[in-house]
C-alpha cells in the first residue's frame, strides 16, 4: 500500500467520533501511511474516567499531551502527564489514562501498526457517551475484531 496523497489538517479538522465522551479526531489511517500508523487527536473532557483498562494484542500505542493532563496507567505503572509528556505501550502491555482534572486534556494518539483507529470508529457507534452504559455484548464482540482484551471494568 503506498501513500496516495499529502494531507494536510488544520486545528479541529478531521473525521471527529464520540467515544465514552471523549472526542476522537481521525488526523490519519492506514490508507494514508501506507498501512504504517493511525493518528488521532483525542480530547478527554474534564474528570473523564476514560476507557477501561486493556490490552492491544498487535498495536503500540504512543500518546502524546498536547494540553492539559492526564493520569496515564502502563503496565503496573501510573504516571502524572502534563502537556509534553510522552509514553510509549508496547504491544500487550496493560493501559488506559484519564483526566483527574478540572479542564479538558488534548492528547495525540498514535497507533501502530494501522488498522486499530478504525475500532474506535464502531466503538463510538456502540458506546458515544460516557454517562450512558454501554452495550458490553456490541463493545466486546467489536474489541474482539480488533485483538483488543479488555481487562478492568469501563
Amino acid at each position: 500500500m503506498s501513500v496516495a496523497e499529502l494531507i494536510v489538517l488544520g486545528p479541529g479538522e478531521g473525521k471527529t467520533v464520540s467515544l465514552l465522551g471523549g472526542r476522537y479526531t481521525y488526523k490519519a489511517v492506514g490508507r494514508d501511511t501506507g498501512g504504517h500508523y493511525g493518528l488521532l487527536e483525542v480530547t478527554a473532557p474534564a474528570g473523564a474516567p476514560g476507557p477501561p483498562p486493556h490490552v492491544h494484542e498487535r498495536e503500540e500505542e504512543a500518546l502524546y499531551v498536547v494540553d492539559g493532563e492526564l493520569n496515564v496507567q502502563i503496565g503496573g505503572r501510573t504516571l502524572h502527564a502534563r502537556a509534553g509528556t510522552f509514553a510509549l505501550v508496547p504491544r500487550g502491555t496493560v493501559h488506559t489514562f484519564s483526566n483527574p482534572a478540572p479542564r479538558p486534556a488534548r492528547v495525540l494518539v498514535i497507533v501502530s501498526p494501522a488498522g486499530f483507529e478504525q475500532a474506535f470508529e464502531e466503538m463510538a457507534d456502540v458506546a458515544p457517551r460516557a454517562d450512558e452504559p454501554p452495550n458490553m455484548e456490541k463493545l466486546l464482540a467489536i474489541a474482539k475484531r480488533y485483538h483488543l482484551k479488555i481487562v478492568g471494568a469501563p
